[in-house]
């Protein structure tokens, strides 16, 4: 379960070492934007070396390595990889090439390591108008691809527009990035909001990515984790209406009825699907969750 997913950059040693108390479901141990030129070896080193001696807990570790056109993508990997990170996130993705050439990579890094070779998932950041267009194709590039990331910085640079608290000008990308990541069978991501003072716009952010059908968001601070994780977690309501509908199902099967209806409404399979995802993920966040078949 990834709500919410904390950049935390490389070379900050003071930051990382928190790392499992910040709240966020997965951190992303930055060795790219958040990583000054003269900085990159060090982070790397330190980024390696958290990885070998700290215990991260129940948070997944997702690394950003360099793009494949700064030459030190290799670097990276051949450091962070013997570690065994969950999740290895490319940059600047924009077409299925760059994801099949970083995942051969990683097999033979894993090779070199006596890793199974598979272990590395890889979570493309989709952050240029070219990725955006070849969204699906990258999605479904190579069995290690988990899941997709939208970072719309990189990408309103690339559209030559100003980016917005509103966000109308990257409404398209977003719209695209999850539908194609949907159409691979695999989950989407959705941008940082970059106000971190504002609380207020975070949520509606945060809420209008959840209902474009995002997973959950990436934050720039620990200060946004709760609100993030707050609006992707299922409410009480919503864990209570899931219930229900498995309740009279179960009612109607053991009447023989085929049709069910619950508060006037048909009960159908998208509702079924719907109420079963709520339902595991409130058992994961330990709020119960009722078995359903």
């Amino acid at each position: 379960m990834r709500r919410t997913m904390l950049f935390l950059p490389g070379n900050t040693p003071n930051i990382i070492i928190n790392a499992d108390v910040l709240g966020a479901d997965s951190v992303i141990l930055d060795l790219e934007d958040a990583v000054s030129p003269d900085q990159k070896d060090a982070a790397r080193i330190l980024v390696r070396n958290a990885l070998k001696y700290m215990n991260f807990g129940s948070c997944e570790i997702i690394v950003r390595i360099n793009p494949l056109s700064s030459g030190m993508w290799k670097e990276d990997l051949d450091e962070i990889i013997p570690l065994r990170p969950s999740v290895i996130m490319p940059t600047k993705v924009s077409a299925s090439y760059d994801v099949e050439h970083i995942a051969a990579y990683i097999t033979e890094v894993e090779k070199r390591a006596a890793i199974p070779e598979g272990s590395t998932q890889i979570m493309p950041l989709i952050e240029t108008a070219r990725g955006v267009e070849n969204a699906f194709h990258i999605a479904e590039a190579d069995k290690r691809v988990c899941a997709v990331f939208i970072g719309c910085e990189d990408l309103t640079a690339d559209l030559r527009c100003v980016r917005t608290k509103t966000g109308t000008e990257v409404f398209y990308a977003r719209s695209r990035v999850v539908c194609a990541a949907r159409a691979a069978g695999i989950e989407a991501y959705d941008t940082p909001f970059t106000d971190i003072n504002d609380k207020e716009g975070l949520r509606k952010d945060a809420e209008f990515a959840k209902g474009l059908g995002y997973t959950g968001k990436a934050c720039i601070s620990p200060r946004q984790v709760d609100i993030v994780n707050e609006v992707f977690s299922p409410s009480d309501a919503d864990i209570e209406y899931a219930r229900l509908v498995f309740k009279v199902i179960a009612e109607a099967k053991a009447q023989g009825r085929g049709a069910v209806s619950l508060k006037g409404k048909m009960i159908d399979k998208p509702i079924v699907d719907r109420a079963a995802f709520v339902l595991e993920m409130a058992k994961a966040l330990g709020k119960g969750g009722a078995d359903h078949e």
